[in-house]
Order: C-alpha cells, then sequence, then structure tokens
C-alpha cells in the first residue's frame, strides 16, 4: 500500500481584480473538489494544500475561459494581516 503524506493545509485569499464573474476551482488530493463563483472585485478565502493550484476561469459570452492557474502557496493568506491586494496582484520587482 502507498501513503502519501501531504503538508497541512494553508489559507489562502484570490480577489477577482476582473469586471466579469470568475469561476475558480481547486482540485485535492484524494478526494476533496472546491469550486465557487466571485464576483467582480470579490474575495474568497479557502483552504488548500500547499502543492495545489488555482484555477481560474472568466467568464464569457459562450462560457467560461481558463484564464489563469496561481500555485495555492502564493495566495497565503493570514486574517490578522493589514487590508492590501494579494500577492498575486502585486506587481513584480
Amino acid at each position: 500500500m502507498i501513503s502519501l503524506v501531504l503538508a497541512p493545509k494553508i489559507r489562502c485569499r484570490y480577489t477577482n481584480p476582473t469586471d466579469r464573474f470568475q469561476i475558480v476551482r481547486v482540485s485535492h488530493l484524494p478526494d476533496s473538489y472546491l469550486e465557487r463563483t466571485v464576483l467582480p472585485r470579490e474575495s474568497i478565502v479557502f483552504e488548500a494544500f500547499p502543492q495545489d493550484s488555482l484555477e481560474i476561469h472568466t467568464g464569457a459570452v459562450v462560457g467560461a475561459i481558463l484564464s489563469d492557474r496561481i500555485p495555492c502557496d502564493r495566495l497565503v493568506f493570514a486574517p490578522s494581516e493589514p487590508r492590501r491586494y494579494p500577492r498575486h496582484l502585486q506587481q513584480s520587482a
């Protein structure tokens, strides 16, 4: 029998910076799944494993288009942090 050792889950936050709705998805191992709609300029807080990725599907006229995939370890959120843009929205130097 193969045993997987997973890191503990982390708390993450994603903010939809667009003016369109987005559908976000995270697939967890072994059998968890998250899919939510995030309205324009709204945020979602969720738990995921550091090795997971958040898929972002942006609403279009004929459906939703996969527009980004962000590693969850870049979306780490601590509730005591001051309100600011999440790391995935900050400009990199």
